[in-house]
């Protein structure tokens, strides 16, 4: 017997397939084509949702969108289709600025020696909000 008719496969089509998702379960890139991947004239953006009860914006997830109007639309669209947010930020995924995490001891550093950083020697008020 076949190995395709042994694992009930209908057609080639359905074997590439099968081979797709199980690179994706296996954490290898499927086979799209670059243009898939990345619309023609479309940049990266990463989004960031304030919920309505939080402070602070999170971040949500990533779109690809031409402009910075379209990437507010389509992530609004997206990531706030319950009202869950009250305030949305995209910004271009090229425009951010990390450190590296094999390097988080030389680049932290600094703050350990500068103790008037960290409130522990006085007292906040209670009428001080958010702290």
């Amino acid at each position: 017997m076949s190995e395709r008719a042994s694992s009930g496969l209908r057609s080639a089509g359905s074997e590439a397939t099968r081979a797709t998702r199980e690179d994706d379960a296996l954490g290898a890139r499927s086979p799209r084509s670059r243009s898939e991947r990345n619309p023609a004239g479309s940049d990266l953006y990463e989004v960031f949702v304030r919920g309505k009860r939080g402070l602070n914006h999170v971040h949500v997830g990533s779109l690809h969108a031409p402009d910075d109007e379209m990437a507010l639309r389509n992530a609004r669209d997206l990531y706030t289709r319950r009202n869950e947010g009250v305030s949305i930020w995209v910004v271009k995924a090229s425009h951010i600025a990390a450190s590296s995490p094999d390097e988080k001891d030389p680049f932290f550093a600094p703050s350990a020696d500068k103790v008037y950083r960290h409130p522990t020697f006085y007292d906040i008020p209670d009428d001080v909000p958010h702290m």
